[in-house]
């Protein structure tokens, strides 16, 4: 069994519901969700010119190979209405790989752990919620030490707040 610890997110419709209907297909399409932080807002990150995003953390178990899942990932992306065009534009779900077990990928399309996750804060404190000693494969720090040494500056917000159970 694969772990494997995930951002979602957008900023374009029923962002909640947006979020919801993604783990919903995760867990049909990928696997178990056995972890969730809490939901965080943030100013749009790379076009700050839109609308605030909302994001979340999960941590799921799968049987699927990292390249698969990114296919699955970009799938559940695509049903849910995604189109791309442009780099860092208005969307209303983004699905990004962050950890896959300890592996390191650095592939055409896939790049794990992801590239730029250390230098965002929407992505670490929702991280370190649920995984604050789990460490970067390549930088070897730990997300508490990697949201410490952040130099974001956007604010982060949690907007719902993770129930006592971590469970599902």
């Amino acid at each position: 069994m694969n772990g494997m610890y995930v951002i979602i997110g957008g900023n374009q419709g029923k962002r909640e519901e947006f979020l919801a209907k993604t783990c919903t297909l995760i867990e049909k399409e990928v696997g178990f969700i056995v972890q969730k932080s809490s939901v965080y807002e943030t100013a749009a990150w790379g076009n700050t010119q839109q609308a605030s995003f909302l994001n979340q953390v999960l941590f799921i178990e799968t049987e699927l190979m990292a390249m698969d899942v990114l296919v699955a990932f970009l799938q559940i992306e695509k049903d849910l209405g995604r189109v791309r065009q442009q780099k860092w534009e208005p969307r209303n779900i983004d699905i990004d790989i962050l950890y896959f077990n300890d592996e390191i990928h650095v592939e055409k399309k896939l790049f794990i752990p992801h590239p730029e996750m250390h230098k965002r804060k929407f992505v670490l404190m929702p991280l370190q919620e649920i995984a604050a000693f789990t460490k970067h494969p390549i930088l070897h720090l730990s997300c508490t030490e990697l949201l410490l040494a952040c130099a974001d500056e956007l604010k982060v917000s949690i907007v719902q707040a993770l129930h006592s159970d971590m469970l599902v």
